[in-house]
């Protein structure tokens, strides 16, 4: 026997009495079984598990029985429609729950892994924004200084930015650094 199918048939009256598989969820699933899979879920089929006039509890269980006896293929994307659109339910389901904890020594050793190599997350926005100033003041310092490129493009340009007296301090160092740059010195400071 196949091994989807056979996992939906255990499922299903878990899936038929979880309160979370309400009538939006089995619309949506229907409808990506419909449009993405018509094979496996036709337009007339799709029109009768979306009938409002039919709870949805027993669209459910036909939809599952319908999918169940169209085969693997058809009860694999169920599952993925599911893990897509409900996340919570599918991993709550009988047979997900047997198979994580059939795998949770890998998934142990691969969260170890994972979080050693990200030490530095728990720092906060903070600390970032404190480095990557940092690393900016170092790459202004290196690119524009003062001896070399008079002030640079970005001590000019940066002024235009700026409020009334942070923009006179600029433009006041900039005329400065010009003035030593042509060899002249400045008498009124």
């Amino acid at each position: 026997m196949d091994e989807s199918p056979e996992q939906l048939r255990r499922d299903a009256p878990v899936l038929c009495s979880d309160p979370r598989m309400g009538l939006e969820l089995v619309d949506r699933l229907v409808l990506q079984l419909n449009r993405i899979y018509p094979q496996i879920l036709n337009d007339k089929e799709a029109h009768r598990f979306r009938n409002l006039g039919v709870p949805t509890q027993v669209r459910l269980a036909d939809l599952l029985e319908h999918l169940r006896l169209k085969g693997e293929e058809a009860c694999h994307e169920f599952y993925r429609g599911l893990h897509i659109h409900a996340e919570e339910v599918y991993f709550s389901l009988p047979t997900r729950e047997g198979r994580r904890e059939r795998e949770e020594p890998k998934r142990t050793n691969t969260v170890a892994a994972q979080t050693e190599g990200c030490e530095l997350n728990h720092k906060g926005p903070m600390f970032f924004l404190s480095c990557f100033s940092f690393v900016v003041g170092v790459a202004m310092l290196y690119y524009y200084r003062e001896g070399e490129a008079s002030g640079g493009p970005f001590i000019r340009c940066s002024a235009a930015g700026l409020g009334g007296g942070a923009k006179s301090i600029f433009i006041s160092h900039t005329w400065r650094l010009e003035q030593r740059k042509n060899g002249r010195t400045n008498t009124y400071s």
